[in-house]
């Protein structure tokens, strides 16, 4: 059991999909973070859940709050930068759910601020402890595919009927790219760095959608590629990451279990977390497969770092160039997409190097 005085004390800011599925029960089970209040319109929600808990109304109450260490921002897409700003400016350390910002801008801008402050700021890109990325990553450090030239990684779901959600809606920060594309993109600069070109082309395909929900896009690395496809019409038959590199290839095909296993009840932690029965297939200079046994999956590792970070003991775990870098991206994608043209990834030579710097 940690120490009093390690107890980071946490508000988490939103309850909806995110807060309710991933945040509150990922805190719950990391032993020092103590999940104490949270800002919701639905007190009674939370409390069957967290009977001792401190639920405010609005979110000023809960910065005011001198108990608190850390905040998590898990809100629509278009109040992380206000809620961030406000939270580094209280004192407080900061998650925010992914994506980071809508811009550039804003990101660059709390950025700054955090610097300023002092204080960590982190984005929950939750999936760089997913079992499929793990396992594809640990192929590429072995040396298995050799030097990469091809990344392809599907993010697609199956839901043909526009649901009533802001995710989905027609306002800032909506559409498929914004939901999934930083995922896609937080990936694709692990196992391949840096783009030269972004181009991209984004749809609405289903009958009444209000936002994109169908996004391709391309990155640039030379002569190297990576493909990033995000779909809510695919019921099957499209595997999660395939790489082609100088000595092989390698592909996994099922996507990590994390997900299900939260909306089943499971908790974080209990036999079976994260166990991923799909294996990672590595092709070899013959074209023989050879199936792998997946990594094993568990995203309670980011608040783990998240804890020993804002006690002085670790690292960021995503430090926020990287998450800055992710915007790059989205923002380049977007106007890629708008323009009919290749866009120059838009990071100055600074964030080039601080990016590199934080690996």
């Amino acid at each position: 059991m940690a120490e009093a005085q390690d107890i980071v004390r946490v508000g988490l800011i939103g309850y909806g999909y995110a807060g309710a599925t991933f945040h509150a029960p990922l805190i719950a089970a990391v032993p020092g973070l103590s999940l104490d209040a949270f800002v919701s319109g639905q007190p009674e929600r939370i409390l069957e859940r967290f009977p001792d808990a401190t639920v405010h109304a609005h979110a000023e109450a809960l910065l005011a709050d001198p108990a608190i260490d850390l905040v998590v921002i898990a809100t629509p897409n278009n109040t992380h930068f206000p809620l961030a700003q406000a939270a580094l400016r209280a004192g407080k350390h900061v998650v925010v759910d992914k994506p980071f910002t809508l811009d550039l801008i804003e990101a660059r801008t709390l950025l700054a601020l955090a610097a300023e402050t002092g204080r960590h700021l982190t984005v929950f890109h939750n999936r760089r402890w997913d079992s499929d990325f793990a396992s594809v990553r640990k192929a590429i450090d072995e040396g298995l595919v050799g030097d990469p030239a091809h990344l392809e990684i599907h993010f697609d779901r199956f839901r043909p009927q526009v649901r009533d959600r802001w995710r989905e809606g027609d306002g800032p920060g909506a559409g498929i790219w914004f939901d999934l594309g930083p995922h896609l993109t937080d990936h694709a600069l692990l196992l391949m760095g840096l783009p030269e070109r972004v181009t991209a082309s984004l749809a609405l395909q289903r009958d009444g959608s209000r936002s994109t929900d169908w996004a391709h896009v391309v990155l640039d690395f030379g002569g190297k590629r990576a493909i990033l496809h995000a779909s809510m019409l695919v019921a099957g038959g499209s595997g999660r990451f395939i790489v082609h590199g100088t000595a092989g290839s390698a592909v996994k095909q099922g996507m990590d279990v994390q997900e299900s296993q939260l909306l089943a009840g499971m908790t974080p932690g209990a036999p079976g977390w994260g166990e991923d029965p799909d294996p990672l297939v590595h092709y070899d200079g013959e074209g023989k497969p050879h199936s792998i046994p997946a990594e094993r999956g568990d995203q309670r590792e980011f608040y783990r770092l998240v804890a020993e970070a804002v006690r002085g003991r670790a690292a960021n775990p995503v430090p926020p160039v990287q998450s800055l870098a992710v915007m790059a991206v989205i923002e380049a994608a977007q106007q890629s997409a708008a323009e009919g043209r290749s866009v120059e990834l838009p990071l100055t030579k600074v964030e080039r190097a601080d990016w590199l710097a934080s690996l």
